[in-house]
Formats: structure tokens, C-alpha cells, sequence
């Protein structure tokens, strides 16, 4: 938990949770829940957190159904720590990192820590620009933020909209709502709110 001597150094940090598959839990709801208390025990308190929603699996065809939500914590932990600790939830909750982009017991994205850029806007531009083929086949060695795919998936934008609308992409230089707007209409009628 944060230290209250550091209130002045926290940033918010923005982490998107997705899963289609139960492993220990008996619902892919419920494995979200506990990754929500997870999150607020182990990085910070969770200071927003939005409605949870049913996704098409991405890419199509290549798994059930995902359930997808996001959170905010205001945290003065360094990115890195964060990602370790996302990872170590992930892993206690049992996901295996077998093929990217498949099915997951829990998938804890990273999307943002205040208006960081990682490891440099050159290295964000990197991974943001890459075509489809090579998003689906390579995996970054170093922690990217913001996210590089956050700006065009509507499965992150639409629980972001319900927590952090006016947050603004430091390197897009729209905000959640702008980029939610962009997003093709067919996508967004897919996402469908299944809890409060």
C-alpha cells in the first residue's frame, strides 16, 4: 500500500484485466473480482474501477468469449514494479504463457502510469506501428506504456469510458473519449456490459 509520506510522487495507473477462462475460480467473473482485490492489496488502493463487460475473443476464432474490465489506483510504485506484480498475479491465478494472444486464465495489461512514455517515444513508436503479422508473433523485452495497442481496442476503451474519460494519450494526444469515438461502431456494438 502506498505510503502516505509519498501522496505528492503517486501517479494514476490504469490497468486493463481481461480472462476466458475459469481456472481456479468458478466463473471468469469471479477470477476479474479477485484480480480487482488482488490489484488494490498489492499495488495500491483501487480508486475507480468500471463495469465489467463481455467481449468478442481477439483475434476472432481463437478462444471463448472474454470478460473484460479496467481499474485506476493512484500508486507512487515504479512502472516496472507494477508490471512484476501484474505478472505475479497472473500467475498465481494460474496463467500460462504458452501462445500469444490465446486463451487466458487472466490477462493484467499495463495500460498507462500518469503520462509516462516507455522506454522512449521512439521505442513506443516502434511497437505501435508494427503490422498485425508481427503484433501476433513478437513480444516486447522491455515495459511499452502507454500501452501500444490501447488507443484501437474497444474491449480496453469501452471499460476505460466508464473511469477515466477525459485521461489524455500523451503520445496520441486524444483523450479516452476521443479515442472511444473513433472506434468502428460494429466493434463497439459487440461489448456488452454484464455487471455493475
Amino acid at each position: 500500500m502506498r505510503n502516505n509520506d509519498n501522496i505528492e510522487n503517486c501517479n494514476p495507473v490504469m490497468i486493463a484485466i481481461g480472462g476466458n477462462l475459469h481456472g481456479q475460480k468458478d466463473s471468469t467473473l469471479e477470477q476479474v473480482g479477485s484480480a480487482i482485490c488482488e490489484i488494490s492489496h498489492k499495488i495500491d488502493e483501487v480508486v475507480g474501477k468500471s463495469k465489467v463487460y463481455r467481449t468478442p475473443c481477439f483475434p476472432p476464432g481463437a478462444g471463448p468469449d472474454f470478460v473484460n474490465a479496467a481499474v485506476i489506483c493512484e500508486s507512487d510504485k515504479p512502472a516496472e514494479a507494477i508490471l512484476n506484480i501484474l505478472h505475479e498475479i497472473e500467475l498465481q491465478a494460474g496463467r500460462k504463457r504458452e501462445q500469444r494472444w490465446g486463451p487466458r486464465v487472466l490477462d493484467l495489461d499495463l495500460l498507462a502510469v500518469g503520462d509516462q512514455i516507455c522506454p522512449d517515444l521512439a521505442g513506443y513508436q516502434h511497437w505501435a506501428g508494427l503490422h498485425l503479422e508481427d503484433q501476433m508473433r513478437l513480444a516486447p523485452k522491455e515495459l511499452i506504456l502507454p500501452h501500444p495497442r490501447m488507443h484501437e481496442r474497444a474491449f480496453v476503451l469501452v471499460p476505460l469510458m466508464d473511469i477515466a474519460p477525459d485521461w489524455r494519450h500523451p503520445v496520441v494526444g486524444k483523450t479516452v473519449a476521443q479515442m472511444h469515438a473513433a472506434l468502428d461502431p460494429a466493434d463497439l456494438a459487440e461489448i456488452r456490459p454484464i455487471s455493475q
